[in-house]
């Protein structure tokens, strides 16, 4: 079975200007397990697993709520990589207050470093901030389910199976 995440995202602050882009969309195509593979609800490992998923769900939610961080990655999905001076100068934000965000990222595995001389460039790992939103859709049983919170909308698409 095929599943695909449709993300749509739309945010603004107050004054009208985007936090992230319009009509944004982001897909992903993930192998469902076979019925009957996974292991029973009232098994020990579900709840370690659960647990272990909350935990990241929860780590990666506070990463993500800062406005820097998410005009940081709109910034970088708009060009293939970009040094941190630019990021500094489209974000007017000072040096320090960037590279201290951009750690955080590289820490999470969201943005990857790549040092030319004394410079140094960022881009998106590709598949690892997918993967993550995957992880909020992960076992929904409908064939589609969408949250919304204000103005940012997050939903996931299943194609029909046929009958």
């Amino acid at each position: 079975m095929e599943r695909n995440l449709i993300v749509t995202a739309t945010a603004t602050k107050t004054d009208g200007t985007n936090i992230l882009p319009t009509n944004n969309s982001l897909q992903q195509d993930k192998t469902a397990e076979p019925m009957g593979s996974n292991p029973s609800a009232d098994s020990p490992a579900v709840g370690k697993l659960q647990d272990k998923l909350a935990k990241d769900l929860v780590r990666i939610f506070k990463l993500l709520s800062d406005e820097t961080r998410l005009r940081i990655l709109y910034s970088l999905s708009q060009a293939e990589e970009l040094h941190v001076r630019a990021l500094c100068e489209l974000l007017q934000l000072s040096q320090p207050a960037v590279s201290h965000h951009l750690g955080m990222l590289r820490n999470a595995g969201i943005v990857d470093p790549r040092r030319d001389g004394k410079h140094n460039f960022y881009r998106i790992l590709p598949g690892n901030f997918e993967r993550l939103l995957m992880l909020v859709f992960d076992g929904i049983p409908e064939s589609e389910q969408a949250i919304r919170f204000g103005d940012l909308d997050l939903s996931q698409h299943r194609p029909q199976q046929p009958r």
